[in-house]
């Protein structure tokens, strides 16, 4: 008897040097599939304290969560663990060497709902979560590939991610534990469990 995992296949998959600073980019699916299942505030302010490419502003844009203003108002919103005001959502893929510190500002900041993408991986052994108001956690499907942004910007199209990736969800009116689902690139729906 041949079980699946004892066929060979051939990996298609890429393994960079760490970005220096932590720029790492998310298949514009994750995003697009985010604001698909998910609800945020329309009537505040939604910030994208690591918005790199604008990828996570462009899909909520496309969802109609919120308004065109320009990338440039980032700019002008400082540095964000010291000066920056209230806002009803903050949702980004923050540096990974840094999420915990991310999350617990963004938390503090936000006033209705935080979503971060996350290294499945990291889970179990981030006990801190407990202790917040974590709704939801959307696993990926297929596995995304999130290279560094110097690839994207010099036109390659990686494909084939070697780890398994997640968005947190937290919801500043939830008192339950979090449920956990899917979320696959091509749309067929959310999928829960709990």
């Amino acid at each position: 008897m041949t079980f699946e995992a004892d066929i060979k296949r051939p990996e298609n998959s890429h393994i960079w040097d760490r970005e220096q600073h932590e720029h790492y980019v998310e298949p514009e699916w994750c995003s697009r599939r985010l604001f698909e299942v998910e609800d945020f505030d329309r009537s505040g302010v939604m910030l994208d304290p690591c918005c790199g490419f604008g990828r996570i502003p462009t899909a909520a844009m496309l969802a109609g969560d919120i308004v065109d203003r320009g990338f440039d108002q980032i700019d002008r919103i400082g540095n964000f663990f010291d000066d920056v005001p209230q806002v009803a959502s903050v949702v980004c893929n923050p540096p990974f060497d840094q999420f915990k510190k991310f999350a617990l500002r963004s938390l503090q900041v936000a006033t209705s709902k935080v979503a971060m993408i996350w290294l499945v991986r990291t889970l179990p052994a981030a006990r801190w979560l407990q202790d917040t108001p974590l709704a939801r956690i959307w696993l990926l499907t297929p596995r995304p590939s999130m290279p560094p942004g110097h690839v994207i910007t010099r036109g390659d199209k990686p494909g084939g991610g070697k780890q398994d990736f997640c968005w947190l969800v937290w919801d500043k009116n939830h008192e339950d534990g979090p449920a956990i689902g899917w979320l696959h690139r091509d749309g067929d729906g959310p999928h829960r469990t709990r």
